[in-house]
């Protein structure tokens, strides 16, 4: 717990192993996955790639990440079933795999919560909304890169959501966070979950635990998979600094503001790589304007 605690108040980010998912669902997700790249979306990346002339690039691109992805949606309805390039065997070991972390997730926010001096449960409550959690999956390969000093992999930025768990490539790196203004490596483990947190967990705990800003940086060899699960609030919840945290620190004023979860994401959706701050402060604005009542929850 002390580990967990100065990893969220220092770091905004650790690895987990003994989590639980089993080695031999992990090795199918991944097989299934790089499997599934260099099938349907290798030669759609490559010829994407040609489109927008970034092979002969000299100068550097900083509206364009140099990734391949897909997103899953798992909750609050599932649209696996819907992607048809994912053959069967795919989409089963997909479904089961976001169960096993779904579960991981709620179970990582009560040992916050206990870390926090929260009530069992709050995190999850706070994140429910009328319609329970989103939670969904980002399934990312950075292909090997010709200019690597030119194009990120994935541009700086942090985290709009709740908790997110990262299943990467154990042989390819590329994944760095910012630490005292320097960026730290996240070392590829086999069989870990990378762990980070959220703008809304930042906000809950008024400031307490931060998301960090972190990045891709393309390789120029190997072909790195990531398979990012954000557990994140429901459309309609309503996130605030929780109180039982402000009445702790009384002579801290509450410094975050208070909002619904879809109208910061359709802030984030435009300023996702600019800083944080203004996001929450344009939140702030939007508060003072709205005098929000408690949403019922189920």
């Amino acid at each position: 717990m002390e580990v967990i605690k100065d990893a969220c108040e220092n770091w905004g980010f650790f690895e987990l192993v003994n989590h639980g998912i089993s080695h031999e669902q992990m090795d199918a997700v991944e097989r299934l996955t790089k499997g599934h790249y260099r099938k349907c979306m290798e030669q759609r990346f490559k010829e994407l790639v040609a489109a927008k002339a970034l092979e002969g690039v000299q100068t550097e691109i900083k509206d364009m990440d140099w990734e391949s992805t897909f997103f899953l949606r798992h909750l609050p309805v599932s649209n696996v079933s819907d992607f048809p390039d994912l053959d069967d065997e795919y989409k089963k070991v997909m479904k089961d795999f976001a169960l096993k972390l779904e579960k991981l997730a709620e179970e990582l926010l009560d040992l916050l919560c206990e870390n926090l001096g929260l009530e069992k449960g709050y995190l999850k409550k706070a994140f429910h909304g009328s319609k329970g959690p989103n939670f969904g999956t980002k399934v990312s390969n950075y292909p090997p890169c010709p200019k690597p000093d030119l194009i990120k992999g994935l541009r700086a930025h942090t985290d709009a959501g709740g908790i997110i768990l990262l299943f990467q490539d154990d042989t390819v790196s590329g994944l760095q966070l910012l630490k005292d203004g320097q960026w730290v490596d996240v070392p590829p483990m086999r069989h870990s979950i990378v762990v980070n947190l959220g703008d809304q967990l930042e906000v809950i705990t008024n400031g307490k635990y931060k998301s960090v800003l972190h990045r891709v940086v393309a390789q120029t060899d190997g072909n790195r998979m990531s398979i990012a699960s954000f557990y994140n609030p429901g459309n309609d919840a309503v996130i605030y600094p929780a109180p039982a945290l402000l009445e702790k620190e009384a002579e801290k004023d509450q410094v975050y503001p208070k909002f619904v979860f879809d109208d910061y994401m359709k802030l984030y959706a435009g300023l996702k790589f600019q800083a944080k701050e203004p996001r929450f402060e344009a939140m702030k604005n939007v508060e003072a304007s709205v005098n929000m009542g408690p949403i019922a929850t189920a």
